[in-house]
């Protein structure tokens, strides 16, 4: 008798699921329902169809091939029924029984089944801000939601967007309106940096640099508490600071599992929210899956429970359940958060944790940080990255590595070689050694990554004592009653500008001279040495250090602070 396999959501999970168990067991009867009237489309790619990168709707929810993925495709191609317009009202584990709705007559039907694959998403969280029902103001969870925006923005009447949320989707959806469309765009961010809980200040600062450079207008550490509507339409918005005309709003405050009817039928939910599943994708109930952004699952490297709403871990799992569903022994281990964005011209990526989300989760950790070109650095066209490697200190192991750079695709070479290792908990010595392709055009002949791991092995072992920005210009703004001495080791032309305007405190000793000039530098002040990256301030550490001077470097010297915005 053919296996009866039932599978609650049509976006991501659900089809994969269903086409992976279909090719295993070309007997199995499934059933793929969806409320909604479109299903299988690539949910990530609705600020690119916004934006115009993406020009037709329709090209979300197309196959390689230019099939349009719907029901009759899924039937015909496929193997397996769908039925959309249809929702699920509750399941019955004892019956192994699923009530459902027509949402177009309005008939509820009781379907049977042996395995049931719950792939319900997530749902956007909509802040319980006075006038949030206003017209203009959307999320951006569905096709119809973007479809909606975009007529909006095309109508030629929106002149001033405001997001809250300073989220990937909010930042994309920045790009979008203030690329294409030309409006003037304004973020608004609760948290004190943009990203927050991604990635750490410092590439945060960076990456909010290039927005405004950009003309997008980004206000963190600020909430929305109204919204101003005049005939039913938003023209505002208030936050706790200010008041910012709008036309349009985008609601971008990240998501939550749709676990309710998961919750309602008694089955295990997790901190965030989210369903308990096995690394196989069972729930509490052996009998049913679930996957997607409706789970949570194991992170790989706390080891704890995470939330990790991405379409590129549904699919992955969605192929897992489906071997299962046919009776095989398939494994999802957990996620490592790896998270990639486009930003203009830019680029911003991570893999594992950041130091700020290494501490919270109880690591004593470190960070390493370093800026150096993506190519060889006599190659034309070179563009320079900024990244940090997140490090915990008593085993050396490797928790993370974060960074922005250009996007051409450089900065995701080296997450990504990263990231297929940090689930086998790689310590430095294995990073500082790690085999890249080499050639001029792709790489220089020690890669970034090879160096983020060889300064932190450094900083380990005492020989790199570093500084980062923040306390380098708390320290700078603080110099008449600390006793820093700043010493900049670049060449005159650039060090003697900063000498001249900070007086005393800056004195300017080119790294070839230093030797020579050992006599210029008080023993009792402690030395906070500056180059333009770092690396030749370091090698000025390694001579004081021998001559008995406490000193601290700075991290990403004076390179890495003009792609924050800062200028000395």
């Amino acid at each position: 008798m053919a296996q009866k396999i039932l599978i609650i959501g049509g976006v991501a999970l659900g089809p994969k699921a269903a086409c992976r168990a279909k090719r295993l067991d070309p007997t199995a009867d499934i059933t793929l329902i969806d409320q909604d009237s479109i299903i299988s489309y690539g949910g990530c790619g609705i600020p690119y169809y916004v934006c115009g990168d993406v020009a037709e709707a329709e090209g979300l929810r197309s196959t390689s091939f230019h099939s349009l993925r719907d029901a009759v495709y899924f039937a015909r191609e496929k193997g397996f029924t769908v039925r959309t317009g249809t929702r699920a009202l509750k399941i019955d584990r004892q019956k192994k029984e699923l009530l459902v709705k027509d949402l177009l007559s309005g008939q509820e039907e009781v379907l049977a089944y042996d395995k049931l694959v719950l792939a319900t998403g997530s749902i956007p969280f909509v802040p319980p801000i006075p006038g949030v029902e206003a017209d203009n103001i959307f999320t951006v969870s569905n096709i119809h939601q973007a479809v909606a925006i975009k007529k909006r923005l095309s109508s030629g009447q929106t002149g001033k967007a405001v997001i809250l949320g300073g989220g990937a989707i909010g930042l994309e959806m920045a790009e979008a309106m203030a690329d294409l469309w030309g409006a003037e765009t304004t973020v608004v961010e609760m948290m004190d940096q943009i990203l927050p809980r991604i990635i750490d200040r410092n590439i945060a600062t960076m990456a909010r640099h290039h927005l405004e450079e950009k003309g997008v207008i980004v206000h963190t550490s600020e909430r929305a508490v109204a919204f101003t509507v005049e005939n039913g339409r938003v023209t505002g918005v208030q936050t706790d600071k200010r008041h910012l005309d709008a036309d349009l709003v985008i609601l971008s405050a990240g998501v939550r599992p749709n676990s309710q009817l998961a919750r309602e039928a008694g089955l295990a939910i997790g901190a965030f929210g989210g369903i308990v599943v096995n690394k196989r994708m069972q729930t509490s109930d052996p009998c049913i899956y679930a996957g997607g952004d409706c789970v949570e699952m194991e992170d790989l490297i706390s080891g704890g429970s995470t939330y990790a709403p991405l379409g590129s871990l549904a699919n992955r799992q969605g192929r897992v359940i489906g071997s299962n569903l046919t009776g095989r022994q398939e494994t999802f281990d957990g996620v490592i958060g790896s998270f990639i964005i486009k930003l203009f011209d830019n680029c911003v990526a991570k893999t594992g944790l950041s130091l700020a989300a290494a501490k919270a989760q109880g690591f004593d950790a470190l960070a390493a940080f370093v800026v150096q070109a993506d190519k060889a650095h006599f190659y034309p066209d070179s563009g320079m990255l900024f990244m940090q490697m997140v490090v915990e200190k008593k085993s050396q192991r490797v928790l993370g590595v974060q960074g922005i750079g250009p996007n051409n695709g450089s900065l995701l070479a080296r997450i990504s070689a990263v990231a297929g290792m940090l689930k086998y908990k790689p310590a430095v010595q294995d990073i500082a050694n790690l085999e890249f392709p080499y050639s001029p055009p792709y790489a220089a002949a020690m890669d970034i990554i090879n160096v983020l791991a060889n300064t932190a092995q450094n900083i380990l072992e005492g020989r790199n004592m570093p500084i980062d920005q923040e306390e380098f210009l708390q320290r700078l703004a603080d110099r008449q009653a600390d006793h820093t001495l700043f010493l900049d080791v670049r060449a005159a032309a650039q060090g003697a500008p900063l000498a001249e305007k900070f007086g005393p405190h800056w004195l300017n000793i080119p790294n070839d001279q230093l030797r020579e000039r050992l006599d210029e530098l008080p023993a009792d002040r402690e030395i906070v040495l500056v180059c333009n990256a770092g690396s030749r301030s370091y090698d000025a550490m390694c001579i004081l250090q021998n001559s008995g001077r406490s000193t601290l470097n700075l991290q990403g010297g004076i390179g890495g602070l003009k792609r924050a915005g800062i200028i000395l």
